[in-house]
């Protein structure tokens, strides 16, 4: 892989300002770029590790503390490792910070965290990726169907809550996507059970979206997050398989 160069930037929002992590080649040159959102322990040194890996392919990624309103992250403070019984207490102090993300606020930031995609020398000029985990599997989504102009490639793994019957579900988007999407599930995932992998599925087959959806046996939901207790190596890196073929084949 190529070498990384990562920094802290701000970004202006409508409401306030977004503080985030950079990260791109380290070789002078712009490269496709990538918006990967975090999940729901936020931005940490593990997020920023998969952005470096990600950039080390050749991507400009921006990840942005979609918590930004409640403070700079880390907004909560996070153990080096979250173990099984970290969760119950860190889960009361994120779900309030989950919940303010509202499907407007998150629209509202899109734009701002796009714009700054499309102002950074570092990234060219042309289709944009979005990747998000946990809670940013529904952040990508929205996001891919807010701005179908701009991303061309969208990726949502161990998302929860994707396919509700709300009617500000975020599936509710897949008639404005023009983007390829990839969505890799949990096994057994109390946030997305079958029913809303079918609504899921359902809507994007019935736009036209060209997509697969696939369930990872026996990963648990948050494979991907190496500092915590869900971590599932090979569920892991079927995503990283995944999400690179993805991004080289759509940006």
């Amino acid at each position: 892989m190529t070498a990384t160069r990562g920094t802290s930037v701000d970004i202006p929002t409508e409401d306030g300002t977004a503080d985030a992590y950079l990260t791109h080649p380290d070789d002078h040159s712009p490269h496709p770029a990538v918006l990967l959102y975090m999940d729901a322990f936020g931005l940490r040194p593990s997020l920023k590790k998969m952005a470096d890996r990600l950039a080390g392919h050749g991507y400009t990624v921006l990840v942005p503390n979609v918590f930004y309103r409640h403070g700079r992250a880390p907004v909560v403070e996070l153990p080096d490792f979250i173990d099984t019984d970290a969760r119950p207490e860190l889960f009361q102090k994120v779900m309030p910070l989950i919940r303010s993300v509202t499907p407007e606020r998150a629209e509202r930031d899109a734009d701002a965290y796009l714009r700054r995609l499309a102002d950074c020398p570092q990234a060219v000029d042309g289709p944009v990726g979005v990747t998000g985990y946990c809670m940013g599997a529904r952040l990508a989504l929205r996001t891919a169907g807010t701005h179908p102009e701009r991303v061309a490639a969208v990726a949502g793994f161990h998302g929860g809550q994707l396919a509700t019957d709300k009617p500000d579900s975020p599936h509710l988007a897949a008639d404005r996507i023009t983007a390829e999407a990839y969505f890799g599930h949990a096994d057994h995932d109390h946030s997305l059970p079958p029913q809303q992998i079918e609504r899921l599925e359902k809507a994007l087959t019935d736009a036209g979206v060209r997509h697969r959806c696939e369930v990872y046996p026996g990963a648990p939901h948050g494979y991907t997050q190496e500092d915590t207790s869900s971590y599932h190596a090979e569920a892991a890196e079927r995503h990283w398989r995944e999400l690179l073929a993805l991004f080289d084949r759509a940006l």
